[in-house]
C-alpha cells in the first residue's frame, strides 16, 4: 500500500499571511525564522500582527542559520518547551521551516535524541501539542508542504535529510509578496532546486499517478517563469512560487534520487549553497540514470518542446537546455568553476561518495548505485565532464 500526504490548508496569492487572522481557538504562536529579510520587509512584523488580530500570544526565535545545526534544533526545542506554544509558525527561507519542523518533533517529544529520528520514518506521532504553520519566502525548498527537514552535523560535515509524513506542515501559507524581495542570486539557486525536485520526482521509483502531474506542471512553470523571475519580472515571481510547491507535493510523496543525495553531501564540505549543487549535478545525474530511464527524461523534453526524435536525442537535448539555462542564470557547470580546489575535492571524494549511497534519497534513485559509481557521477560533476557509463 502506499500513501499520498499534504497539508490539510495551502492558502496562497498576494497578502497570504493575512490569513493567520483566521487561526481561531489557539492561545501561543511560536514563531521560528531565519535572519533579518522578513523583518526588513516587513512580513515578520505582518505575521506577528495577524496571529496578534486572532488573539494569539507570540514569541519569536530568530536567527536560524543558513544550514541549520543540530544545536540550533534543540535550543528552540528548549525554547519552545519553555513558552508552551500550541501553534508553531515557521517563516522564511527551507533553513528556518526545516529547523522549525524538527525542533517541533523534540518539543512534543523531549526523551527522544537526535539518533533516534534521522532515520527515514522513525519519528513519534506529532500535534499533541501543536500544529505547524509554514510560510515559506523562497521559491525552491518547498519544505511548507514537504515531509523533509535537513539538518546538519557540524561535527562531521553531514547533512541529514529527516523524513516522515508526522512533518508535514498542517497549513502552507504562499504569500506571493514574499519572494518579490528574493536577491537574483537566491532566485537562481532555488529555482534550479525546484526544478531538480520535479524532475527527480518525476523519475523515482516511488512515483505514482497522484505525484507525476504535479511534477510534470512544475517542470513546465519552472522553464517558462524562472529567467523571467531570475531578471525580477514580478508576475513570473509569483509563478514560480507556486510552481515550487507543486513541486514540493510532488517529491514528498515520490520521493528524490541521487542529485539530492550528493547534493546533501557536498554542500556543507564545499561551502556552496543547496540549489547551487544540484543545478552542477542535475545533468550529470540524469546521464546516469538515463540507463534506467530514458522514456521518462524524453516526455519531459517532449511536453516542453525540446528538439529529437528518439528518446536518446531528448534526453540529450534535456541535458543541453539544462545547462544553458544554468549558463542563463550564471551558475557555472561545474564544482570545479565554482571554486572548488582539486585538492579539497581528493581529499573528500571518496567520503563524500560514501555518505551519498547512503543517503536516504538514493534507495528511490531509478538506477542502482554503488560507491565507485557515485565518485564517478561526482568526478564528472567536479569536472564538468559528460557520465558515459
Amino acid at each position: 500500500m502506499a500513501r499520498f500526504t499534504l497539508p490539510r490548508d495551502i492558502y496562497y496569492g498576494p497578502g497570504a499571511i493575512d490569513e493567520l487572522k483566521n487561526l481561531n481557538g489557539y492561545q501561543k504562536a511560536f514563531i521560528v525564522t531565519g535572519g533579518s529579510s522578513m523583518k526588513r520587509g516587513g512580513f515578520l512584523q505582518k505575521t506577528e500582527a495577524a496571529l496578534q488580530a486572532a488573539g494569539i500570544k507570540t514569541q519569536l526565535f530568530e536567527g536560524v542559520e543558513p544550514d541549520p545545526s543540530i544545536e540550533t534544533v534543540f535550543k528552540g526545542a528548549k525554547a519552545m518547551s519553555d513558552f508552551g506554544p500550541d501553534v508553531i509558525v515557521a517563516i522564511g527561507g527551507g533553513s528556518p521551516i526545516d529547523a522549525a519542523k524538527a525542533m517541533w518533533v523534540f518539543y512534543e517529544h523531549p526523551e527522544k535524541t537526535f539518533e533516534d529520528i534521522k532515520n527515514p520514518f522513525t519519528m513519534p506521532k506529532l500535534r499533541n501539542k501543536a500544529i505547524f504553520v509554514a510560510i515559506p519566502s523562497t521559491s525552491g525548498t518547498a519544505s511548507e508542504v514537504t515531509a523533509f527537514s535537513v539538518i546538519t552535523d557540524y561535527s562531521t560535515n553531514i547533512k541529514y535529510p529527516l523524513a516522515d509524513f508526522e512533518i508535514t506542515p498542517d497549513i502552507a501559507i504562499l504569500d506571493t509578496d514574499i519572494p518579490l524581495t528574493m536577491p537574483q542570486k537566491l532566485t537562481a539557486h532555488t529555482g534550479m532546486d525546484a526544478l531538480t525536485h520535479a524532475i527527480e520526482a518525476y523519475t523515482s521509483t516511488a512515483r505514482s499517478n497522484f505525484s507525476d502531474p504535479l511534477a510534470l506542471q512544475a517542470i513546465s512553470d519552472i522553464y517558462d517563469s524562472l529567467l523571467d523571475s531570475y531578471h525580477g519580472d514580478v508576475q513570473a515571481r509569483g509563478k514560480m512560487h507556486i510552481a515550487q510547491c507543486l513541486a514540493g507535493m510532488s517529491f514528498s510523496n515520490a520521493l528524490l534520487g541521487i542529485a539530492h543525495s550528493l547534493a546533501h553531501k557536498t554542500g556543507a564540505i564545499f561551502d556552496i549553497p543547496h540549489g547551487c549543487c544540484n543545478a552542477i549535478l542535475l545533468p550529470s545525474v540524469i546521464q546516469y540514470n538515463s540507463r534506467a530511464c530514458m522514456e521518462r527524461y524524453a516526455q519531459i523534453a517532449r511536453m516542453l518542446g525540446l528538439p529529437g526524435s528518439t528518446d536518446k536525442q531528448l534526453t540529450d537535448s534535456l541535458v543541453a537546455s539544462i545547462r544553458a539555462l544554468n549558463q542563463k542564470l550564471g551558475i557555472a557547470q561545474s564544482y570545479r568553476e565554482n571554486g572548488v580546489s582539486e585538492e579539497l575535492f581528493q581529499a573528500n571524494a571518496d567520503k563524500i561518495a560514501e555518505n551519498a549511497v547512503k543517503d536516504p534519497c538514493t534507495a528511490s534513485n531509478p538506477r542502482p548505485i554503488d560507491v565507485e559509481a557515485m565518485k564517478k557521477v561526482l568526478t564528472c560533476a567536479f569536472n564538468g565532464q559528460d557520465v558515459t557509463f
